[in-house]
């Protein structure tokens, strides 16, 4: 199933450069186009346009490392930063502007509250998207001593 358009989000974790080949192993011709997105959230006490240096320069340095990623396999890359209140709107919200044939995004292994957790942004992706969704989620991390249980 080639794709002509892929977003692919970043977000500086481990699974960034997965999300990224995924998403280039979907497109189908080098006329194709991915775009990734790095989202920075923005804190409810300051303007959704407010001046974070240091996010913005992590957000930088993740996109130019993704773009590296994706280089090798010649598509048109789009890379772009925004701001938002909430990541998962903002890539609906990229999503439908650009007209996507699907999204990447890509989760590590977090537990809340001593159980696994998606977080907030992939469920509000996955009930919204105008596209098909593609998650990635990093392995289990067994700590060090503790068996996996099968």
């Amino acid at each position: 199933m080639a794709m002509s358009t892929v977003l692919a989000a970043v977000r500086g974790e481990s699974c960034d450069a997965e999300v990224v080949r995924l998403a280039c192993q979907l497109l189908g011709s080098n006329k194709a186009t991915l775009h990734l997105l790095y989202v920075i959230e923005v804190d409810r006490g300051l303007p959704v346009d407010a001046e974070i240096g240091t996010a913005t320069a992590k957000a930088e340095s993740v996109l130019k490392s993704m773009e590296k990623v994706a280089k090798a396999q010649k598509f048109k890359i789009d890379g772009e930063l925004v701001q938002a209140r909430d990541m998962g709107s903002a890539v609906v919200r990229e999503a439908f502007d650009k007209n996507v044939d699907a999204v990447v995004l890509g989760i590590p292994y977090e537990e809340r509250y001593g159980a696994f957790s998606l977080g907030k942004a992939v469920p509000y992706v996955l009930k919204n998207a105008p596209c098909r969704v593609i998650l990635w989620r990093d392995p289990l991390v067994q700590e060090a001593g503790s068996e996996a249980s099968t």
